[in-house]
């Protein structure tokens, strides 16, 4: 049989509305109230009807996640933190993947709305300022790189000071021919990594090459080993990679190894994102680390703060924290 709030109220010796703020969560309950009505909870099996809740709520008990690509690992990763986060509210995460493309997330974005979703994270790659839908339609937050200048709430590291911080570690380490891999006009993402990567070269009193830049329309494995082949078979081969993520990092750490050369010895790598595989890679992958908890985090707490509160607020920015994860790809063992 279905248990009530009545039935555990009448377990616990407490009303029915005392019942219903333990479950709902408000802290205005006396602790031996509390105390009673979660022992009544446990004693009967009483699970909410989430559903016949947000109902009543107007909501749908759902959030979207937009991602380019699941099987990038960094995109993998966030979506589990972003679920734990939202399953701390109480809301679902239905997850759409576009590839990156303007055609698949516009689709996406505007088949969203509040008979399906309460709101919605959405990571960009391709999309255009005209692309959003007017403020107010659906609580958005962006997730990654300003690859446009909308009104809505934001949340990212600065990935210009971390490229920037990537091949200043390099050029640390006398370094002076530092390639980079992963431009792509197409990403949002590449653009602040290569104006990171200029800016750490400058830094250091190095010159700018296109040169050394090597282009990469996925950011796979595969790719970055024919680039880092690329790179290595030109008359001038560079000393140093840095590599736009951590997948195009560990497919140069494939090709500096099939032709004969040693890493860090001949070319140190760095890498970006701090998947999970970057520490167990031979060697060990230096790279970026995002807070990614903090990011999944924070952006949970914008969305919910617009569904749950004055959706008129100023559209906030937050940076969320990185570090550089120094590995043997450049310190050696």
């Amino acid at each position: 049989m279905t248990v009530t709030l009545k039935d555990v109220a009448t377990l616990a010796g407490v009303s029915v509305k005392t019942v219903s703020n333990v479950v709902n969560g408000y802290a205005f309950v006396k602790p031996e109230n509390r105390r009673r009505v979660e022992e009544a909870l446990a004693a009967t099996g009483y699970r909410p009807n989430v559903g016949a809740r947000n109902l009543r709520r107007g909501r749908t008990g759902f959030l979207a996640l937009m991602v380019p690509e699941l099987s990038i690992p960094y995109f993998g990763e966030l979506a589990g933190l972003v679920i734990t986060a939202a399953q701390k509210r109480g809301w679902s995460v239905l997850i759409e993947q576009t590839q990156g493309t303007r055609s698949r997330e516009r689709e996406t974005l505007f088949s969203l709305g509040p008979h399906l979703v309460d709101g919605a994270l959405v990571h960009p790659e391709a999309l255009e300022a005209a692309d959003f839908p007017s403020p107010g339609e659906i609580p958005l937050v962006m997730l990654g790189e300003h690859a446009v200048d909308v009104p809505i709430d934001h949340v990212a590291i600065d990935n210009v000071l971390a490229a920037q911080t990537a091949v200043s570690h390099l050029a640390s380490l006398g370094r002076t021919r530092i390639a980079a891999i992963g431009r792509n006009p197409a990403r949002g993402t590449s653009s602040q990594r290569l104006a990171g990567y200029r800016a750490g070269l400058a830094a250091a009193g190095l010159s700018y090459s296109d040169a050394l830049v090597a282009p990469a329309e996925k950011w796979h494995r595969s790719v970055g080993a024919a680039a880092m082949r690329s790179l290595l078979a030109s008359s001038s081969p560079p000393d140093a990679v840095f590599c736009f993520n951590d997948l195009l990092a560990i497919g140069a750490l494939r090709a500096v190894a099939e032709l004969g050369l040693r890493v860090p010895e001949d070319v140190a790598i760095v890498g970006f994102d701090n998947n999970e595989e970057s520490a167990f890679s031979l060697p060990a992958l230096t790279t970026i680390a995002p807070d990614k908890t903090a990011l999944a985090e924070a952006a949970i707490d914008l969305v919910h703060r617009r569904i749950t509160g004055d959706k008129t607020l100023p559209a906030q920015d937050i940076q969320t924290p990185f570090a550089l994860e120094i590995r043997e790809s450049t310190q050696g063992r």
